[in-house]
Protein backbone atom coordinates (compact mmCIF):
# COMPACT_ATOMS: atom_id res chain seq x y z
CA UNK A 1 0.00 0.00 0.00
CA UNK A 2 1.22 3.52 -0.99
CA UNK A 3 2.24 5.78 1.68
CA UNK A 4 -0.02 8.57 1.78
CA UNK A 5 1.52 12.01 1.16
CA UNK A 6 1.70 14.35 4.07
CA UNK A 7 0.56 17.59 4.57
CA UNK A 8 2.09 20.77 4.51
CA UNK A 9 1.46 23.63 6.36
CA UNK A 10 2.29 27.62 5.72
CA UNK A 11 3.48 28.53 9.21
CA UNK A 12 5.26 31.33 8.48
CA UNK A 13 5.30 34.57 5.99
CA UNK A 14 7.74 37.51 5.77
CA UNK A 15 6.80 39.58 2.78
CA UNK A 16 7.89 43.38 2.12
CA UNK A 17 6.87 45.22 -1.25
CA UNK A 18 5.33 48.77 -2.20
CA UNK A 19 2.75 48.03 0.22
CA UNK A 20 4.79 47.87 3.28
CA UNK A 21 6.26 45.03 5.37
CA UNK A 22 4.12 42.38 7.05
CA UNK A 23 1.30 40.49 6.06
CA UNK A 24 -0.88 43.12 7.88
CA UNK A 25 0.35 46.10 6.53
CA UNK A 26 -0.20 44.27 3.06
CA UNK A 27 -3.69 43.59 3.87
CA UNK A 28 -4.64 47.09 4.89
CA UNK A 29 -3.23 48.41 1.46
CA UNK A 30 -5.15 45.77 0.08
CA UNK A 31 -8.27 46.62 1.12
CA UNK A 32 -7.70 50.18 0.86
CA UNK A 33 -7.67 49.42 -3.17
CA UNK A 34 -5.05 51.96 -3.38
CA UNK A 35 -1.68 50.64 -5.78
CA UNK A 36 1.31 52.41 -4.85
CA UNK A 37 2.98 53.07 -8.16
CA UNK A 38 5.43 55.69 -9.26
CA UNK A 39 5.73 57.42 -12.66
CA UNK A 40 8.56 60.03 -12.06
CA UNK A 41 11.63 58.26 -10.24
CA UNK A 42 12.60 56.31 -13.12
CA UNK A 43 10.53 58.25 -16.00
CA UNK A 44 9.46 57.53 -18.44
CA UNK A 45 8.76 53.75 -16.81
CA UNK A 46 6.46 53.31 -14.12
CA UNK A 47 7.63 51.33 -10.84
CA UNK A 48 6.80 50.24 -8.01
CA UNK A 49 8.96 50.97 -5.03
CA UNK A 50 9.69 49.43 -1.91
CA UNK A 51 8.21 51.26 1.05
CA UNK A 52 11.03 51.69 3.45
CA UNK A 53 12.21 49.01 6.07
CA UNK A 54 14.46 49.70 9.00
CA UNK A 55 17.25 47.04 7.86
CA UNK A 56 19.03 47.13 11.26
CA UNK A 57 15.75 45.06 12.51
CA UNK A 58 16.47 42.19 10.73
CA UNK A 59 20.42 42.70 9.64
CA UNK A 60 21.79 43.92 12.62
CA UNK A 61 25.12 43.99 11.84
CA UNK A 62 26.25 46.94 9.30
CA UNK A 63 28.83 44.85 7.64
CA UNK A 64 26.68 42.20 6.44
CA UNK A 65 24.48 44.93 5.58
CA UNK A 66 27.57 46.80 3.22
CA UNK A 67 28.48 43.64 1.28
CA UNK A 68 24.79 42.75 0.03
CA UNK A 69 23.25 44.24 -3.12
CA UNK A 70 20.16 46.14 -2.48
CA UNK A 71 17.89 42.60 -3.84
CA UNK A 72 19.85 40.64 -1.33
CA UNK A 73 19.14 43.29 1.37
CA UNK A 74 15.53 42.82 0.84
CA UNK A 75 15.78 39.21 0.49
CA UNK A 76 17.85 38.76 3.65
CA UNK A 77 15.35 41.04 5.52
CA UNK A 78 11.82 39.04 4.08
CA UNK A 79 13.52 35.54 5.11
CA UNK A 80 14.26 37.35 8.49
CA UNK A 81 10.92 38.08 9.38
CA UNK A 82 9.35 34.70 8.01
CA UNK A 83 11.50 33.07 10.47
CA UNK A 84 9.93 35.33 13.19
CA UNK A 85 6.59 34.94 12.21
CA UNK A 86 6.70 30.95 12.58
CA UNK A 87 8.20 31.06 15.69
CA UNK A 88 12.13 29.49 14.89
CA UNK A 89 14.35 32.85 14.97
CA UNK A 90 17.80 31.64 17.02
CA UNK A 91 16.27 28.30 17.21
CA UNK A 92 19.50 25.94 16.13
CA UNK A 93 17.55 22.93 16.82
CA UNK A 94 15.49 23.77 14.27
CA UNK A 95 17.41 25.99 12.03
CA UNK A 96 20.12 23.21 11.56
CA UNK A 97 17.91 21.04 9.28
CA UNK A 98 15.82 23.80 7.72
CA UNK A 99 15.94 23.13 4.20
CA UNK A 100 16.26 26.50 1.79
CA UNK A 101 15.20 27.41 -1.38
CA UNK A 102 15.88 30.46 -3.23
CA UNK A 103 14.34 32.01 -6.45
CA UNK A 104 16.89 34.77 -7.33
CA UNK A 105 17.99 37.13 -10.63
CA UNK A 106 21.30 38.15 -11.40
CA UNK A 107 23.20 40.50 -9.30
CA UNK A 108 23.17 44.42 -10.22
CA UNK A 109 25.86 46.35 -12.32
CA UNK A 110 28.01 49.08 -11.06
CA UNK A 111 26.79 51.88 -13.43
CA UNK A 112 29.35 54.02 -12.47
CA UNK A 113 31.72 51.98 -14.22
CA UNK A 114 29.35 51.12 -17.00
CA UNK A 115 28.70 54.13 -18.00
CA UNK A 116 32.22 55.30 -17.72
CA UNK A 117 33.36 52.45 -19.71
CA UNK A 118 30.90 52.95 -22.95
CA UNK A 119 31.39 56.73 -22.73
CA UNK A 120 35.02 56.47 -23.18
CA UNK A 121 34.96 53.36 -26.00
CA UNK A 122 34.49 55.13 -28.35
CA UNK A 123 37.36 57.63 -27.92
CA UNK A 124 39.67 55.62 -26.83
CA UNK A 125 43.32 54.89 -28.88
CA UNK A 126 43.07 51.44 -27.80
CA UNK A 127 39.24 50.36 -26.55
CA UNK A 128 40.88 46.97 -25.73
CA UNK A 129 43.35 48.50 -23.68
CA UNK A 130 41.02 51.19 -22.19
CA UNK A 131 38.35 48.20 -21.46
CA UNK A 132 40.94 46.25 -19.35
CA UNK A 133 42.30 49.66 -17.33
CA UNK A 134 39.08 49.99 -16.03
CA UNK A 135 37.55 46.92 -15.05
CA UNK A 136 41.42 46.38 -13.34
CA UNK A 137 40.89 49.66 -11.31
CA UNK A 138 37.07 50.50 -11.02
CA UNK A 139 35.41 47.45 -10.11
CA UNK A 140 35.35 47.48 -6.62
CA UNK A 141 36.63 43.36 -5.21
CA UNK A 142 33.24 42.47 -3.62
CA UNK A 143 31.00 43.14 -6.76
CA UNK A 144 31.32 39.95 -8.38
CA UNK A 145 30.27 38.09 -5.48
CA UNK A 146 27.45 40.74 -5.10
CA UNK A 147 26.29 39.59 -8.27
CA UNK A 148 26.62 36.08 -7.57
CA UNK A 149 22.41 34.19 -7.64
CA UNK A 150 23.30 32.09 -4.62
CA UNK A 151 24.63 34.63 -2.24
CA UNK A 152 21.33 35.66 -1.32
CA UNK A 153 20.83 32.41 0.21
CA UNK A 154 24.35 32.36 1.58
CA UNK A 155 23.62 35.83 3.34
CA UNK A 156 20.57 33.98 4.95
CA UNK A 157 22.67 31.28 6.41
CA UNK A 158 24.84 33.67 7.80
CA UNK A 159 22.77 36.34 9.28
CA UNK A 160 19.87 34.11 10.30
CA UNK A 161 21.55 30.71 11.00
CA UNK A 162 19.37 28.51 8.49
CA UNK A 163 21.80 25.94 7.85
CA UNK A 164 20.19 23.09 6.27
CA UNK A 165 20.32 22.11 2.18
CA UNK A 166 20.42 24.99 0.22
CA UNK A 167 19.30 25.09 -3.31
CA UNK A 168 19.16 28.50 -5.72
CA UNK A 169 16.83 28.43 -8.77
CA UNK A 170 17.28 31.06 -11.34
CA UNK A 171 14.48 31.63 -14.31
CA UNK A 172 12.56 34.79 -13.92
CA UNK A 173 9.11 33.63 -12.58
CA UNK A 174 9.22 30.06 -13.30
CA UNK A 175 12.39 30.22 -10.50
CA UNK A 176 9.36 31.37 -8.03
CA UNK A 177 7.09 28.46 -9.01
CA UNK A 178 9.72 25.39 -8.85
CA UNK A 179 10.85 26.85 -5.34
CA UNK A 180 7.61 26.62 -3.82
CA UNK A 181 6.62 23.39 -5.88
CA UNK A 182 9.88 21.34 -4.90
CA UNK A 183 9.25 22.60 -1.40
CA UNK A 184 6.21 21.68 -1.37
CA UNK A 185 7.07 17.99 -3.31
CA UNK A 186 9.74 17.21 -0.71
CA UNK A 187 7.52 17.36 2.54
CA UNK A 188 4.57 15.47 0.87
CA UNK A 189 7.58 12.82 0.15
CA UNK A 190 8.93 12.73 3.46
CA UNK A 191 12.41 14.22 2.74
CA UNK A 192 12.20 17.40 4.40
CA UNK A 193 10.55 18.86 7.28
CA UNK A 194 10.51 22.24 7.24
CA UNK A 195 11.72 24.62 4.59
CA UNK A 196 12.22 28.28 3.70
CA UNK A 197 11.33 29.31 0.58
CA UNK A 198 11.01 32.67 -1.59
CA UNK A 199 13.29 35.19 -3.23
CA UNK A 200 13.28 38.96 -3.61
CA UNK A 201 13.48 41.57 -6.20
CA UNK A 202 15.08 45.02 -6.52
CA UNK A 203 12.87 46.85 -9.24
CA UNK A 204 14.40 49.99 -8.67
CA UNK A 205 17.34 49.59 -11.05
CA UNK A 206 18.14 51.08 -14.21
CA UNK A 207 19.97 48.55 -15.85
CA UNK A 208 17.01 45.85 -15.25
CA UNK A 209 14.55 48.35 -16.51
CA UNK A 210 16.76 48.98 -20.12
CA UNK A 211 16.85 45.32 -20.41
CA UNK A 212 13.31 44.63 -20.16
CA UNK A 213 12.80 47.93 -23.00
CA UNK A 214 14.72 46.51 -25.13
CA UNK A 215 11.89 43.69 -25.70
CA UNK A 216 9.00 46.96 -25.12
CA UNK A 217 7.50 45.54 -22.03
CA UNK A 218 8.69 48.04 -19.94
CA UNK A 219 4.96 49.93 -18.60
CA UNK A 220 5.90 53.83 -19.17
CA UNK A 221 3.94 56.98 -18.88
CA UNK A 222 0.80 55.91 -17.11
CA UNK A 223 -0.12 54.02 -14.55
CA UNK A 224 -2.67 51.23 -15.54
CA UNK A 225 -4.18 48.04 -13.72
CA UNK A 226 -2.61 44.67 -15.26
CA UNK A 227 -5.90 43.52 -16.76
CA UNK A 228 -5.85 47.24 -18.78
CA UNK A 229 -3.33 47.23 -20.49
CA UNK A 230 -4.12 46.88 -24.17
CA UNK A 231 -1.97 45.98 -27.45
CA UNK A 232 0.85 44.03 -26.76
CA UNK A 233 0.71 44.92 -23.30
CA UNK A 234 3.36 45.42 -20.93
CA UNK A 235 4.43 45.01 -16.76
CA UNK A 236 5.37 47.43 -14.24
CA UNK A 237 8.55 46.55 -12.11
CA UNK A 238 8.11 46.07 -8.07
CA UNK A 239 10.56 45.92 -5.80
CA UNK A 240 9.87 42.63 -3.28
CA UNK A 241 10.99 39.95 -0.77
CA UNK A 242 8.59 36.90 0.27
CA UNK A 243 9.75 34.02 1.80
CA UNK A 244 7.67 31.19 3.43
CA UNK A 245 7.92 28.49 6.07
CA UNK A 246 6.67 25.27 4.58
CA UNK A 247 6.55 23.03 7.35
CA UNK A 248 4.91 19.14 7.28
CA UNK A 249 2.43 18.76 9.64
CA UNK A 250 3.78 16.60 12.08
CA UNK A 251 6.59 18.37 12.49
CA UNK A 252 5.16 21.91 13.06
CA UNK A 253 2.62 20.20 15.72
CA UNK A 254 5.45 18.74 17.50
CA UNK A 255 6.71 22.49 18.04
CA UNK A 256 3.09 23.80 18.92
CA UNK A 257 2.97 25.94 15.89
CA UNK A 258 -0.38 26.70 14.27
CA UNK A 259 -1.13 26.99 10.96
CA UNK A 260 -1.74 30.37 8.84
CA UNK A 261 -2.50 28.14 5.84
CA UNK A 262 -2.13 25.09 4.32
CA UNK A 263 -0.42 24.29 0.62
CA UNK A 264 -2.24 21.93 -0.86
CA UNK A 265 -1.09 21.59 -4.45
CA UNK A 266 1.96 23.67 -6.98
CA UNK A 267 1.85 22.03 -10.67
CA UNK A 268 3.65 23.46 -13.15
CA UNK A 269 4.53 23.57 -16.69
CA UNK A 270 6.42 25.35 -19.87
CA UNK A 271 4.43 25.36 -22.84
CA UNK A 272 6.71 25.99 -26.00
CA UNK A 273 4.93 29.31 -25.95
CA UNK A 274 2.69 29.34 -29.42
CA UNK A 275 -1.11 31.27 -29.91
CA UNK A 276 -2.98 29.39 -27.55
CA UNK A 277 -0.63 27.37 -25.93
CA UNK A 278 -0.58 29.36 -22.73
CA UNK A 279 -4.44 28.70 -22.09
CA UNK A 280 -4.36 25.41 -23.34
CA UNK A 281 -1.37 24.66 -20.55
CA UNK A 282 -3.56 26.38 -18.00
CA UNK A 283 -6.66 24.10 -18.85
CA UNK A 284 -4.05 20.99 -17.99
CA UNK A 285 -3.02 22.17 -14.83
CA UNK A 286 -6.38 22.65 -13.74
CA UNK A 287 -7.74 19.18 -15.17
CA UNK A 288 -4.62 18.17 -12.38
CA UNK A 289 -6.53 20.04 -9.36
CA UNK A 290 -9.89 20.94 -9.95
CA UNK A 291 -11.45 18.19 -7.64
CA UNK A 292 -9.97 19.83 -4.31
CA UNK A 293 -11.44 23.08 -5.74
CA UNK A 294 -15.25 24.05 -4.01
CA UNK A 295 -17.31 26.27 -5.61
CA UNK A 296 -18.11 29.51 -4.18
CA UNK A 297 -15.79 29.27 -1.73
CA UNK A 298 -12.80 29.61 -3.75
CA UNK A 299 -11.02 33.09 -5.59
CA UNK A 300 -8.14 33.25 -7.92
CA UNK A 301 -4.66 35.42 -7.16
CA UNK A 302 -3.38 36.23 -10.70
CA UNK A 303 0.67 36.46 -11.06
CA UNK A 304 -0.24 38.03 -14.47
CA UNK A 305 2.07 40.07 -15.75
CA UNK A 306 0.38 42.69 -18.31
CA UNK A 307 2.35 41.68 -20.81
CA UNK A 308 0.38 39.83 -23.87
CA UNK A 309 -0.33 37.24 -25.60
CA UNK A 310 0.76 35.43 -22.24
CA UNK A 311 -1.72 37.88 -20.20
CA UNK A 312 -4.85 37.93 -22.45
CA UNK A 313 -4.12 34.20 -22.94
CA UNK A 314 -4.79 33.80 -18.99
CA UNK A 315 -7.47 36.03 -18.91
CA UNK A 316 -9.30 33.75 -21.47
CA UNK A 317 -9.04 30.75 -19.15
CA UNK A 318 -9.85 32.63 -16.16
CA UNK A 319 -13.01 34.03 -17.79
CA UNK A 320 -14.33 30.15 -18.18
CA UNK A 321 -14.47 30.20 -14.32
CA UNK A 322 -17.40 32.25 -13.24
CA UNK A 323 -17.60 31.04 -10.05
CA UNK A 324 -14.07 32.26 -9.21
CA UNK A 325 -13.42 35.78 -8.20
CA UNK A 326 -10.56 36.85 -9.82
CA UNK A 327 -7.82 39.78 -8.71
CA UNK A 328 -3.98 40.09 -9.86
CA UNK A 329 -2.25 41.65 -7.48
CA UNK A 330 0.32 43.14 -10.12
CA UNK A 331 -1.94 46.05 -10.15
CA UNK A 332 -1.30 46.58 -6.52
CA UNK A 333 2.76 45.46 -6.17
CA UNK A 334 3.88 45.40 -9.79
CA UNK A 335 5.87 42.18 -11.28
CA UNK A 336 8.56 41.04 -9.04
CA UNK A 337 9.34 38.25 -11.29
CA UNK A 338 11.50 35.49 -9.23
CA UNK A 339 9.41 36.47 -5.90
CA UNK A 340 6.01 36.85 -7.45
CA UNK A 341 4.87 33.26 -7.15
CA UNK A 342 5.78 33.18 -3.30
CA UNK A 343 4.59 36.73 -2.27
CA UNK A 344 1.11 35.46 -4.23
CA UNK A 345 1.60 32.36 -2.25
CA UNK A 346 1.75 34.42 0.68
CA UNK A 347 -1.00 36.60 0.00
CA UNK A 348 -3.14 33.75 -0.76
CA UNK A 349 -2.41 32.35 2.85
CA UNK A 350 -3.55 36.07 3.91
CA UNK A 351 -6.57 36.15 2.65
CA UNK A 352 -7.77 32.50 3.20
CA UNK A 353 -7.01 33.52 7.33
CA UNK A 354 -9.29 36.69 7.01
CA UNK A 355 -11.89 34.87 4.80
CA UNK A 356 -12.48 37.57 2.36
CA UNK A 357 -10.73 39.01 -0.44
CA UNK A 358 -9.75 42.66 -1.08
CA UNK A 359 -11.41 44.72 -3.45
CA UNK A 360 -11.60 44.64 -7.73
CA UNK A 361 -9.03 47.00 -9.43
CA UNK A 362 -9.79 46.65 -12.98
CA UNK A 363 -13.11 48.07 -15.02
CA UNK A 364 -13.05 45.31 -17.63
CA UNK A 365 -15.35 43.09 -15.68
CA UNK A 366 -12.78 40.18 -15.33
CA UNK A 367 -12.28 41.25 -11.39
CA UNK A 368 -15.82 41.26 -9.45
CA UNK A 369 -16.60 41.45 -5.76
CA UNK A 370 -17.22 38.96 -3.72
CA UNK A 371 -19.17 38.30 -0.72
CA UNK A 372 -18.72 34.86 0.35
CA UNK A 373 -16.66 33.03 2.62
CA UNK A 374 -13.28 32.43 1.48
CA UNK A 375 -11.45 29.31 2.31
CA UNK A 376 -9.44 28.53 -0.76
CA UNK A 377 -6.96 30.57 -3.09
CA UNK A 378 -5.76 29.61 -6.61
CA UNK A 379 -2.61 30.81 -7.38
CA UNK A 380 -2.21 31.98 -11.19
CA UNK A 381 1.83 32.06 -12.43
CA UNK A 382 2.20 33.05 -15.38
CA UNK A 383 5.90 33.63 -16.71
CA UNK A 384 5.70 36.62 -18.93
CA UNK A 385 7.56 34.66 -21.87
CA UNK A 386 7.64 31.10 -20.14
CA UNK A 387 6.33 29.09 -17.84
CA UNK A 388 2.81 28.78 -16.14
CA UNK A 389 1.40 27.15 -12.87
CA UNK A 390 -1.15 26.70 -10.08
CA UNK A 391 -1.09 26.27 -6.77
CA UNK A 392 -3.98 25.84 -4.32
CA UNK A 393 -3.79 27.15 -0.49
CA UNK A 394 -6.43 26.71 1.65
CA UNK A 395 -7.50 27.31 5.27
CA UNK A 396 -6.91 25.09 8.12
CA UNK A 397 -9.87 24.36 9.93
Amino acid sequence: MAKAEREAWITGIGIVSCLGEGPQAHWQKLMEAHPSADSTAFAPFIVHPLAPINLDTQIPKKGDQRQMENWQRIGTYAAGLALDSAGVKGKPDILSHMDMIVAAGGGERDLSVDTTILSGMPSAANPAAFLNERLMSDLRPTLFLAQLSNLLAGNISIVHGVTGSSRTFMGEETAGVEAVRIALSRIAAGQSGIALVGGSQNAERPDLLIIYQFGGINLKDKYVPVWERGGNGAMALGSMGAFLVIEAREHAEKRGAKPLARLSAVVSGRANRQPGTVAASLRGLWDKIKDKVKSGHAAVLSGATGVNPATAEEREFLSQHDDLAVRATGSYLGHGLEPQFPMNVALAAVAVGHGSLFPPCDSTGLERPMSGDLSQVLVTGVGHWRGEALALVERVD
